[in-house]
């Protein structure tokens, strides 16, 4: 099971539910970004490379430019290799999803985690193929750091093994409700669905564009912690889940409260003194 890291885009996620409130739409390359509101277009396929024009740019992916890498693990036919391609400056992806994809100028690999530090490697962009001798194993394309359109997997015997699609991130399944649904331009909530199931982060939006609710789903369950805000943008309370789903041991808690001036009331089961 992966670990869960909630708590580290409470402060990316003010700032882009507050854009929502501000800006209007934004052009369809723009979509689902921190500088522009979300308007997504899930059904929508977009060309992995610019227009064709007189000279065909190479390296160039929606419009950016990148370096190719090369990985290589292991022994003897065992032996993997990955080739991929990443942005040249390092930035922070602007996003809410869950799972960043990056090359770690340390460790020399490239990762998957929930966070990302761009002095600590690059983000990938662009075609991604993981091989095994002549066999090809996964083989999709990334965006700032996220899985983006169709991505498909092999086995050893070139038999495809499994096939999903992504829209920069999410899982082509996710749905988003608005306050406005004819101009779109409210946001109103966000449900990572994959496989018909919740899977990934979650966010519902106050009326005034600020974050209401937080939290990460897991096989359909909520787990970590889910963290609830007024609509100044304080937090006001942390609710406690299991760390893994399907754990009927461990029952939701309150961890910590808050009141609107943001003096803490309550922390674990245990009234804060006035």
């Amino acid at each position: 099971m992966r670990l869960k890291a909630i708590f580290a885009g409470l402060i990316v996620a003010g700032a882009y539910a507050s854009a929502f409130a501000q800006e209007g739409s934004a052009p369809e390359e723009q979509r689902f970004t921190i500088d522009s509101p979300a308007s997504l277009d899930f059904s929508q396929e977009e060309p992995t490379e610019e227009p064709k024009k007189k000279k065909k740019k190479k390296k160039v992916f929606y419009g950016i430019k990148t370096k190719k890498g090369f990985t290589r693990k292991g022994f003897g036919d065992r032996t993997t290799f990955e080739t991929f391609y990443y942005i040249k400056k390092s930035e922070k992806p602007q996003t809410f999803v869950r799972d960043i994809y990056w090359y770690d100028f340390t460790r020399k690999e490239v990762r998957k985690t929930s966070t990302f530090d761009p002095t600590k490697g690059v983000l990938l962009h662009g075609p991604y193929e993981k091989r095994q001798g002549e066999a090809v194993l996964v083989k999709g394309i990334y965006y700032k750091g996220l899985r983006h359109g169709r991505w498909l997997s092999y086995n050893r015997d070139s038999v495809l093994t499994d096939k999903e699609k992504f829209y920069r991130g999410w899982p082509r399944e996710s749905t988003v409700t608005y306050y406005d649904p004819m101009e779109r331009k409210r946001m109103k909530e966000m449900t990572p669905i994959e496989f018909g199931e919740k899977e990934g982060y979650y966010f519902l939006f106050h009326e005034n564009g600020t974050l209401a609710v937080q939290g990460e789903y897991h096989w359909d369950q909520r787990v970590g912690d889910w963290t609830e805000f007024y609509t100044t943008g304080k937090r006001k309370k942390i609710v406690t889940y299991s760390k893994e789903p399907f754990d009927k041991e461990v029952k939701p808690y309150i961890k910590v409260e808050w009141n609107e001036k943001g003096k803490e009331i309550y922390r674990n089961n245990k009234m804060v003194a006035n």
